[in-house]
């Protein structure tokens, strides 16, 4: 009988030898959020609805990013207009991206953005990717 089990012990760790087990996250109900929106004025509703879902959510509030697209893009670069809403998302742990096509198409060099926004090639895409990662998302 020993032997039996013993073989079966065996069996097992050689069947199971350099798999890796799946892991489920840590924080699988992490909630994560990300906006298009192609509206600078729409930047102080948004990040007022990242804070009242940063309560809501408590620990399970993850991440809020917001992706700038479109003809507003040229505010971008306009700190008179943008100091108030870096200021807020800052506060407010909400991430702020340019869309990169949309820098191109008018002709906008990154390096005059603001150190607070990131690029990223492509916002749509962005977008859907992040959705693919289980972000809720809306475009305005």
């Amino acid at each position: 009988m020993k032997t039996y089990i013993v073989m079966i012990a065996a069996i097992f760790t050689l069947l199971t030898e350099g798999k890796s087990e799946a892991r489920v996250p840590e924080n699988s109900n992490v909630k994560n959020y990300i906006v298009l929106t192609r509206n600078i004025k729409q930047l102080k509703p948004i990040i007022l609805a990242a804070k009242d879902l940063a309560a809501e959510d408590g620990s399970q509030f993850g991440k809020f990013k917001v992706i700038i697209c479109g003809k507003t893009i040229v505010n971008v670069t306009q700190m008179d207009k943008m100091a108030p809403y870096l200021e807020m998302a800052e506060e407010n742990h909400v991430e702020l991206y340019a869309c990169g096509l949309s820098l191109k198409k008018f002709k906008i060099d990154p390096k005059n953005l603001p150190k607070q926004i990131h690029v990223t090639k492509n916002g749509l895409l962005y977008d859907f990717q992040l959705q693919k990662e289980g972000y809720m998302s809306i475009e305005l």
